[in-house]
C-alpha cells in the first residue's frame, strides 16, 4: 500500500483528487483502506476502480473485461467462466463507464492534431437505428472519442465536434470527411471562440484561425454499387495549406479518409451490434456506449499499432545497434510513456476536481480559512 499515490474520492473533501500531499494514511492493511486526514473519511483501495465491490477475482474480471474488448462473443465467455449473462455485461457497463472517464481525463486535454478524419456509422438496434460518429488524429492514430444520435444531421456532428475541440489547440487543423454537407456548418459553429469587447451584451464569436476542410465523395456505379470513381475537393483553406498538412500529418499523399475507416473496421470487428448484417443486435444505446468506448480506450492505451513504431539505438558498451519499438496511440500522442496493460487500465483511478471553498454567511473561522489556503 502507498499513500503518496491515492487521493480522497470524498466531494466533501477540500483535499480531493490531491495526489503526494501527506493527508492520506493507511487505515487498514487487512482490509486494504485507506484514510484521509482531512475530513477523517476511509476509503478502499478499489474506490473509483472497475473492481470496486465485486466479489471476483481481479484477475478473471481483467480476462473477461480484455475478451470483451477484443470481440470474443459474450456466449463464449459464459460457457468458459461458468458465469450469468447479466455478470458479464454488468462488467462490461463498468469497463465502459470508467473508459470514457479515464478518456474525458486524459485524452481530452489540448494538443497540436494537425489533421483529424472523421466518419458515421449506421447502426442498427433491436427497434432503433442511430448514427455512431468517430474521429482520429492521424499522425498518432488517436482515437479522439464518439458520439451517439437518432439522426444522421448537424446536431450529431456538432457533438462530435465539440469533443474534437477539447482536444484541439487553436492550432492550424485539417478536416478530411466524406461528402456529408453538415460537417461545414458543424465546424463553422463549434470552432470560434468570444472576443472580449468590455460593453454590455453577447460578445462577437470570431472563427478559428487555420480551420480547413477537405472532403472525399466516393460515386458509385452498376449493379453492384462498385466505386467507379472518387472525387477529392477543398472546402475550406486553399490548395497549398492542405499540402502542407498532408505533409506534415501522413507525409503527403492525396486527400483520403483511409486511417478513419480502417478504424471503423477495428471497432466493427470488435463489436457484434456494429456488424453490417448480424443477427446480435444491441437492445439499449446505453450499450452501445459503453461498448465503443471500451474497445476505444483499449485501442488507445493497450494496443500497440505497427506504423507507430519508431527506430531507437542500442548501446552494447562495444556496438551501437538500432532496434525496433512499437508504440501505442496514447504514446505517440504523448499521453504516456509504456503500454498499458489490460489490468491496469481498469484499475486507474481517475481523479475527481480539486476542492473549492464552501460557501457560508458569514466570516469564516480561522480553522478554515487555512485549510482553504492550503488545498483550495
Amino acid at each position: 500500500m502507498k499513500p503518496q499515490t491515492v487521493f480522497c474520492p470524498n466531494l466533501d473533501c477540500l483535499a480531493r483528487g490531491q495526489v503526494g500531499k501527506g493527508n492520506i494514511g493507511i487505515h487498514s492493511r487487512k482490509e486494504h483502506r485507506y484514510i484521509c486526514h482531512v475530513c477523517d473519511k476511509t476509503f478502499v483501495a478499489t474506490q473509483g476502480a472497475v473492481f470496486y465491490r465485486l466479489q471476483t477475482e481481479q484477475e478473471v474480471v481483467t480476462t473477461v473485461i480484455a475478451l470483451l474488448a477484443h470481440g470474443c462473443p459474450l456466449p463464449a465467455i459464459v460457457a468458459v467462466f461458468k458465469l450469468d449473462e447479466r455478470t458479464v455485461a454488468d462488467w462490461q457497463a463498468r469497463a465502459g463507464k470508467h473508459c470514457e472517464q479515464v478518456h474525458e481525463q486524459l485524452v481530452e486535454q489540448p494538443r497540436d492534431l494537425g489533421q483529424v478524419q472523421a466518419d458515421e456509422i449506421r447502426v442498427k438496434l433491436s427497434k432503433l437505428v442511430v448514427w455512431l460518429a468517430m474521429a482520429l488524429q492521424v499522425s498518432t492514430r488517436l482515437w479522439l472519442g464518439a458520439t451517439l444520435g437518432e439522426h444522421r444531421d448537424e446536431a450529431l456532428l456538432t457533438a462530435l465536434m465539440r469533443r474534437i475541440r477539447a482536444c484541439a489547440l487553436c492550432r492550424p487543423l485539417l478536416f478530411c470527411v466524406d461528402g456529408f454537407v453538415a460537417y461545414r456548418g458543424a465546424i463553422q459553429t463549434v470552432f470560434r471562440e468570444a472576443i472580449p469587447t468590455g460593453q454590455q451584451g453577447r460578445p462577437q464569436l470570431r472563427p478559428w484561425d487555420g480551420i480547413l476542410m477537405a472532403q472525399v465523395v466516393k460515386q458509385y456505379a452498376g449493379r453492384h454499387g462498385h466505386v467507379s470513381d472518387v472525387v477529392r475537393r477543398i472546402v475550406l483553406g486553399t490548395e497549398t495549406q492542405v499540402k502542407t498538412l498532408l505533409q506534415i500529418t501522413q507525409g503527403g499523399g492525396v486527400i483520403n479518409t483511409a486511417y478513419i475507416e480502417r478504424i471503423n473496421a477495428t471497432f466493427r470487428a470488435r463489436l457484434a451490434g456494429l456488424v453490417r448484417r448480424g443477427r446480435c443486435l444491441v437492445h439499449h444505446t446505453s450499450t452501445l456506449q459503453t461498448g465503443v468506448y471500451l474497445v476505444g480506450t483499449v485501442y488507445n492505451f493497450c494496443t500497440n499499432h505497427d506504423t507507430l513504431r519508431v527506430r531507437v539505438p542500442l548501446y552494447l558498451g562495444w556496438a551501437e545497434r538500432r532496434h525496433w519499438v512499437l508504440r501505442t496511440p496514447a504514446m505517440a500522442a504523448g499521453i504516456t510513456d509504456h503500454c498499458w496493460t489490460v489490468q491496469e487500465l481498469p484499475g486507474y483511478h481517475v481523479p475527481p476536481s480539486h476542492g473549492t471553498p464552501p460557501k457560508h454567511r458569514g466570516r469564516p473561522s480561522k480553522a478554515t480559512t487555512e485549510l482553504i489556503k492550503k488545498w483550495c
